[in-house]
């Protein structure tokens, strides 16, 4: 449905440093971000304190996937697009499975796509110490389901939006804020739904902006990363055969010890160690972030995973770095009988498994099927995506780091790869450079939120974040004079 609402704009004030000094942001010594030569700046602090607030409001609406309830989210951003006076579309891919996005218009250059997810995976409240969809705010922290992956993002995204909305800036490119739904299982029900079938809406698309990538903070050593590129999601369905009967009778092969037999091959299976260029760059760039012990054998990561004892170290103190050394597989799901004295005839297991992005994968499936060593074990592929890498040679790249180094001058700013998937690879495939980039700055200790217990974001990432995101759009998108 198409929603044809009045272009508003709001008068110019003041200037970006003065507001973040206002907002409490600039501190003597600390770079202070700038306005581009020209540009006029919207209220900022009238920005942040929206962030603050909507971000609160946004990770109270229970977006559960499963089974999902976007339309939720798509209907709190088209209250704000409405009340801005932005024309906005939406479309449902099933029912309650929302979509939404908007469009600021400007020059020729091709598109800017800001985007996010809606979805969030399921919070146990016994294992929170807060209620996961409360958004309780102490302490200067915002605690909720979504707080790092990904609603505060998508809050940032649309303050950035409505920023340069407000100013009434004119724009040498058209910017879209979209979000999707569905991501969190898949996208297919999301952002893989709208390139299918709504591919019009990409075609002048060039570069995207989405999750994947923040600052982290460890020992007050901060390492940005910039995702490009990321392991490639395989998910396997295993089936085990065997003979059923009544469990009092254990029958000599039954599908369950098949099965286990065969898990336990898995789980004990070491993949080799492999270090791909990216994945390279990427360890040498964090190098000078992570210590003394650490830092020399992230110089030379390839040399120092041939010691299984240094690989066994780095996946018991960066177990996400670790993942990124070699192919991998988790064990998540098992289903046996559905009643404790019956000898089930199959039994199955689901395995979450990562490749890198230059493994081949039939020659992965392959590998799989020599370490279960049963014929009686059935691999089916439930998803698989393919791999590709953005360039760093780009001016929205370049954008990101000289943005980025101009608020945190003793960053380490580096290409990063990233374990898990996005929502990027259906953008990559069409040729459009896709970053994974968050103005944030995460404690080591927080990053475990994601998809974990007591997930949480500051305050301050949150008003910082606005500024930086802002200025960012403003340097890509706003020609200068």
């Amino acid at each position: 449905m198409r929603h044809a609402l009045a272009r508003a704009s709001l008068p110019a004030t003041r200037p970006l440093a003065v507001l973040l000094a206002a907002a409490g942001l600039a501190t003597p010594g600390r770079p202070v971000i700038a306005a581009a030569p020209g540009a006029q700046d919207a209220d900022l602090a009238r920005l942040q304190d929206e962030a603050v607030e909507r971000t609160v409001e946004y990770l109270r609406i229970d977006t559960t996937n499963p089974p999902g309830n976007e339309s939720r989210g798509m209907e709190f951003f088209a209250r704000i697009f409405e009340a801005e006076g932005i024309a906005y579309d939406t479309a449902s891919s099933a029912p309650g499975r929302g979509n939404i996005w908007a469009r600021l218009e400007g020059g020729e250059q091709p598109t800017l796509i800001l985007l996010h997810h809606m979805d969030v995976v399921p919070a146990d409240p016994a294992y929170w110490d807060t209620d996961p969809m409360a958004a309780e705010v102490a302490d200067g922290m915002i605690a909720g389901r979504g707080a790092l992956d990904t609603k505060t993002l998508g809050i940032v995204h649309l303050q950035a939006f409505l920023g340069l909305h407000r100013s009434g800036a004119e724009l040498d490119r058209d910017i879209v804020f979209m979000a999707t739904a569905d991501e969190e299982a898949g996208g297919f029900f999301g952002a893989g739904w709208l390139v299918e079938n709504r591919p019009e809406l990409f075609e002048d698309t060039g570069v995207l902006l989405n999750e994947g990538g923040d600052g982290i903070e460890t020992d007050g050593e901060i390492g940005f990363g910039i995702e490009v590129t990321q392991k490639v999601p395989i998910w396997l369905g295993l089936t085990a055969h065997g003979t059923p009967g009544h469990g009092s009778t254990p029958p000599v092969e039954s599908a369950v010890n098949r099965l286990i037999r065969g898990l336990h091959r898995l789980q004990t299976h070491r993949f080799e160690p492999r270090i791909v260029p990216a994945v390279e760059a990427f360890f040498e760039g964090l190098a000078p972030t992570v210590g003394e012990e650490w830092g020399p054998r992230f110089a030379d990561i390839a040399e120092a995973v041939r010691d299984p004892d240094v690989l066994r170290e780095l996946h018991i103190d960066h177990r996400s770095m670790a993942a990124l050394t070699r192919n991998t597989c988790s064990i998540t799901m098992l289903e046996g009988s559905a009643k404790i004295n019956v000898v089930p005839p199959t039994a199955g297991a689901q395995i979450d498994c990562r490749m890198l992005p230059d493994q081949d994968p039939e020659a992965f499936v392959a590998e799989l099927e020599r370490v279960l060593n049963d014929p009686g074990i059935e691999i089916e592929r439930i998803m698989q995506f393919t791999p590709a890498v953005s360039s760093t040679e780009t001016p929205l790249y370049r954008t990101l780091v000289e943005v980025t180094s101009e608020e945190f001058p003793d960053a380490a700013i580096i290409p990063a790869v990233s374990t898990g998937f996005t929502d990027s690879h259906f953008f990559r495939d069409l040729g459009i450079d896709a970053y994974g980039y968050s103005p944030f700055v995460i404690p080591q200790e927080d990053e475990g939120g994601v998809h974990g217990n007591n997930e949480r974001i500051s305050v301050e990432n949150v008003r910082r974040g606005t500024a930086i995101m802002l200025e960012i759009l403003r340097r890509f998108a706003v020609p200068t004079m």
